[in-house]
């Protein structure tokens, strides 16, 4: 009998609000440690919402209100962690991706230097790792002083994965990473993602359900900001337990 995983992040009767306007209502779901996690769901569903909330940066908005619970490792993300050793703890992925305005290996050190690290050799020893770990070394290794800006926009978003893993974090969030990427760099990316989850665990948010279904451990389909169910990704996508997310992921609405 194989032992489950044990249980990274769970969210209980998480309600995340904008003023009047409900993004996620009574979410509870557990996310299991070095598994990737896909967030399937229709524009509006409380997806990003979700990643967000996760990491915290939920709380830069001013009108936003927010209840119920999320534990990281059983410590409460509101009550027990504060909110930049999260971040560190969890890093985010955005659809678009934003090298910074300096050379490939400085973008990639960034954290670390901020973190008080200054020694060539060492950041040069985690700068490598970093982009071998997001399928960028090979392309990378003659580049470093080159400026990231001047890369293309699958090696940017790459770049920037590998930046995030610079600083060693404990979870991934994927917000739509590969959307503005041709079907080449998003092989890479989703290449690197199940190459990651090995020592990370991963949350993907995809408009792309055939995206979910290729790299998607476990899926949850959201609709409304409400989770409708969550389950192996080979069961959502074979026979889900809800018509509606049989009738979202066969295209009949979404």
């Amino acid at each position: 009998m194989v032992t489950p995983p044990p249980i990274k992040i769970s969210a209980r009767n998480l309600k995340v609000s904008f003023g009047q306007n409900v993004s996620l209502d009574q979410v509870n779901l557990d996310i299991a440690s070095n598994r990737i996690l896909s967030i399937i769901g229709p524009a509006n569903s409380g997806k990003t919402t979700f990643l967000k909330t996760i990491n915290r940066l939920i709380d830069f908005f001013d009108d936003v209100k927010v209840s119920g619970d999320v534990f990281l490792d059983n410590q409460n993300i509101f009550k027990d962690i504060d909110p930049d050793l999260l971040r560190r703890r969890i890093g985010i992925i955005f659809a678009l991706p934003i090298p910074l305005p300096m050379t490939v290996f400085e973008n990639v050190v960034y954290g670390l230097r901020r973190q008080g690290i200054t020694h060539k050799a060492r950041l040069m020893e985690h700068a490598e790792k970093a982009l071998r770990d997001a399928y960028l070394w090979d392309e990378m290794k003659d580049r470093l002083d080159e400026q990231a800006m001047k890369l293309s926009g699958g090696q940017q978003q790459r770049l920037c994965i590998a930046r995030t893993l610079a600083v060693n974090p404990e979870v991934i969030l994927f917000d739509e990473p590969c959307s503005a990427l041709d079907p080449i760099s998003t092989a890479m990316i989703e290449q690197a993602m199940m190459e990651l989850r090995n020592h990370y665990t991963i949350v993907l948010v995809t408009n792309n359900t055939k995206q979910a279904a290729r790299v998607g451990d476990n899926t949850a389909f959201f609709l409304m900001g409400r989770l409708i169910e969550i389950d192996s990704t080979s069961k959502i996508f074979t026979s889900p337990s809800d018509p509606r997310t049989n009738d979202y992921i066969s295209g009949r609405f979404g």
